[in-house]
């Protein structure tokens, strides 16, 4: 009888040294700060450097996260869009507040965000949804309920044809149940490797008068 083997990953690690972050060197404003940060990251050539994890929880405050991509950022907050009646979608219904982490590898320096929850507006929604290709507007329609069961991949390629004959001309509307949500940030920290483990860690909390406090953090 073959047995398994588990794998030994207790060895994977590396030096980081590629830069560093000081209190001299940020921006007053978190915003600013990751606007450059993420111009960087493009400038890198890492594949998909909007992409970033997104942490929800459950009104019992049971968590759960996926991989999206953001779409947005100013100075109100950080955007991204879904469909309302996924499970994120319900959590965030639930409990209106999230988490956010863009990963760097590359420059060696990750973003995590925490804040509340509003939806977009619709407009805002609608303009967002009709600058995607057209198939990735037929894709909203046949993905929902996001998340639910299916018998089988054949089920999908069934409701493409289906929403293809339904849309074959003229604008795809916008589905009621198809959004964006901004998250209002309250934390935003930022973290630089450093060699032997000595990271930098650069948090802003925003203060009640909507201005922003800079600490540092041990690694």
């Amino acid at each position: 009888m073959s047995q398994s083997h588990d794998p030994d990953i207790s060895h994977l690690r590396r030096e980081y040294g590629r830069g560093a972050l000081l209190e001299s060197d940020v921006s007053g404003d978190p915003i600013v700060q990751f606007e450059k940060w993420f111009t960087e990251a493009e400038a890198s050539g890492m594949l998909e450097p909007n992409a970033m994890t997104v942490a929800t929880a459950d009104a019992t405050g049971k968590p759960s996260a996926r991989t999206m991509l953001l779409k947005g950022v100013d100075s109100r907050g950080f955007v991204f869009y879904t469909n309302y009646d996924s499970r994120k979608g319900r959590e965030l219904e639930a409990n209106p507040r999230a988490a956010l982490l863009f990963f760097w590898p590359a420059l060696e320096r990750q973003v995590r965000v925490e804040g509340t929850i509003a939806k977009t507006s619709r407009q805002e929604s609608e303009e967002y949804f009709h600058s995607r290709p057209r198939l990735s507007q037929i894709g909203a329609w046949v993905s929902s309920p996001q998340s639910g069961v299916i018998a089988s991949r054949k089920e999908i390629e069934s409701r493409v044809v289906e929403m293809l004959a339904r849309f074959m001309i003229g604008r795809i509307p916008v589905p009621e149940y198809w959004r964006g949500y901004r998250l209002t940030p309250t934390t935003i920290e930022f973290w630089q490797g450093r060699p032997r483990r000595l990271h930098d860690r650069i948090v802003y909390e925003r203060l009640s008068d909507q201005g922003w406090k800079i600490v540092r953090l041990q690694p």
